[in-house]
């Protein structure tokens, strides 16, 4: 598996249209209708819905930032010190390098505002965005593929992805060690696929159950769903700093926090009440 494009499409100047900014932007336009679509059927306003992803996604991209830069990129100077060497490229968010954890709470605060400013029921626009967040994450860790970044150890599998050699991380730039011809994990696939998986499931849920399900329980059930894939997918990461000695790092942790929450508010709002 290899890439098959440059990741720059075209450059006029000092302007390039990379292929990892115009996934994302696809990504961003294909879950927004599916949101949409949602408020409708809830019978809201679909131009609050436009006019809070306008306020959403800026916070969001830069706390998905800020994220990976100071706490999921890897201590030392291909990590945390390359990016405090070189404070300039800490936004630089078109090259790669940004942690949907990072976008929750960002995004999350911003949602909260701004549904508290325009006096709306967040937990209907909450359920909106978790229905096509899964959509727009499988199509955007395509990007990850073109940047040759998102990927684990080597593996021996047929599906095994090639990495260039000025895109590989320690310790695999030695290539006495890990030659040429040496294929790793393609994580970003993983990652995309149990998003595909996740967005399949969530729609037939909500529409299997649409009668039963409470404002919020869609947002839930995202909760549960793609972080427990992140869990596992996470032990693979080679980008991650890890707590030392262990193979653990802070998105298990938020994982467990997030499958463990969600898990109990879907049984706490729908358990059979006592009988007296």
């Amino acid at each position: 598996m290899y890439p098959p494009v440059d990741p720059i499409i075209f450059e006029i100047g000092p302007f390039a249209l990379r292929w990892y900014g115009l996934l994302m932007l696809t990504a961003i336009l294909v879950a927004a209708q599916v949101a949409v679509r949602r408020i409708e059927c809830q019978g809201e306003n679909p131009d609050d819905l436009w006019d809070m992803l306008f306020w959403i996604l800026i916070p969001g991209f830069i706390g998905a930032r800020l994220y990976y830069v100071f706490i999921q990129s890897p201590r030392g100077p291909e990590g945390l010190g390359y990016y405090l060497s070189n404070p300039g490229k800490i936004l630089q968010v078109w090259g790669g390098g940004i942690h949907i954890f990072g976008g929750f709470i960002f995004g999350g605060i911003a949602l909260w505002l701004f549904s508290r400013i325009r006096k709306l029921d967040a937990r209907l626009y909450l359920d909106a965005i978790a229905l096509g967040l899964p959509l727009a994450q499988a199509i955007g860790r395509w990007g990850n593929f073109i940047n040759q970044e998102l990927y684990g150890p080597p593996t021996t599998l047929p599906w095994g992805l090639r990495i260039d050699p000025q895109h590989r991380i320690a310790p695999y730039n030695d290539f006495a060690a890990y030659p040429l011809s040496t294929r790793f994990h393609p994580l970003f696939l993983y990652e995309s696929l149990w998003n595909f998986v996740g967005f399949g499931l969530i729609w037939w849920l909500a529409r299997r159950f649409r009668q039963d399900l409470k404002p919020g329980d869609i947002a839930l059930m995202y909760l549960i769903w793609y972080p427990l894939g992140r869990f596992f997918i996470e032990f693979l990461r080679t980008d991650s700093w890890f707590f030392p000695g262990t193979p653990f790092n802070v998105v298990h942790g938020l994982s467990a926090i997030a499958v463990l929450g969600g898990a109990i508010g879907l049984y706490w709002r729908h358990r059979q009440p006592t009988n007296p």
